[in-house]
């Protein structure tokens, strides 16, 4: 981007610019942002991912990743919060993968909220990144303005670094034949369907953001829809193979072996 300047960050003064950035975009008090900079200061004397998108000589975004496990393959990105709209979220990322692939690394992990459509887009569709796991509640409940005090269910998306970006404006994976929605948005409310295909879409709601902060109960229902379908699917070991039109996850069961017949004369 014309105008962005990536760089790391080595001061008290600019940790707690980006812990002031947090707080703003995640809707903490200014003195309580999501990660101190204390912390933010600790974890780039140890080595590890701390840096500042500045726009025109004003930060407008920031990222803090430590390593992980694997040992020397893995990269955990644990925040990363950036003036919307504007294509840093995006550069930061890009920042962070050049970072991790100098160092030898694999690829980068983190956790995003799977509610949320336009995060799980940027991730799956513009990144590349997939769902490994869903983590149920995985920071308790958060009484900030994104989280509403809702609980914090997670998804982990890991991302391949060695393998080639999506191409600039891809789109969304179409419909597969046969699929099935195991949840599907019905009046703004979810509505729970079969996942016995071999590919099941899990709908989501159009701003869960806005839905928590009008209606609570309506954003809990798709809360536990979500964790039951999405959840319960990944667990079994099906894979997310993409997200249809920016608002389904298309998850693709692991098809279950049919039993071999017993040769003729055998006895079992």
């Amino acid at each position: 981007m014309t105008g962005l300047d990536i760089r790391e960050l080595h001061t008290m003064a600019e940790f707690e610019a980006a812990g002031r950035l947090y707080a703003e975009i995640w809707g903490t008090r200014p003195d309580t942002p999501p990660v101190s900079a204390e912390v933010m200061r600790a974890l780039s004397h140890a080595g590890n991912y701390a840096v500042g998108a500045y726009e025109d000589g004003r930060l407008a975004g920031a990222s803090l990743a430590f390593f992980g496990e694997p040992a020397g393959t893995t990269l955990h990105s644990h925040i990363t919060g950036a003036a919307m709209g504007r294509g840093i979220g995006l550069a930061l990322k890009l920042h962070q993968r050049q970072w991790a692939l100098e160092r030898g690394l694999k690829r980068i992990t983190w956790t995003y909220d799977p509610l949320v459509r336009r995060n799980a887009h940027f991730n799956l569709t513009k990144l590349g990144a997939r769902p490994e796991e869903y983590l149920q509640s995985f920071y308790g409940a958060m009484d900030d303005t994104i989280n509403g005090g809702d609980e914090s269910d997670r998804i982990l998306a890991a991302w391949d670094i060695t393998a080639p970006l999506p191409a600039a404006g891809a789109g969304g994976r179409a419909m597969p034949d046969g699929a099935v929605h195991g949840v599907r948005s019905v009046e703004g409310r979810p509505e729970l369907g079969p996942t016995d295909a071999e590919f099941v879409v899990i709908e989501l709601p159009e701003d869960i953001e806005a839905l928590r902060r009008g209606d609570a109960p309506a954003a809990h229902a798709w809360r536990l829809a979500v964790r039951q379908t999405l959840g319960g699917l990944l667990a079994d070991g099906a894979d997310v193979v993409g997200l249809h039109d920016r608002r389904g996850y298309i998850v693709r069961r692991t098809p279950t072996p049919i039993p071999a017949r017993p040769a003729p004369g055998s006895h079992l």
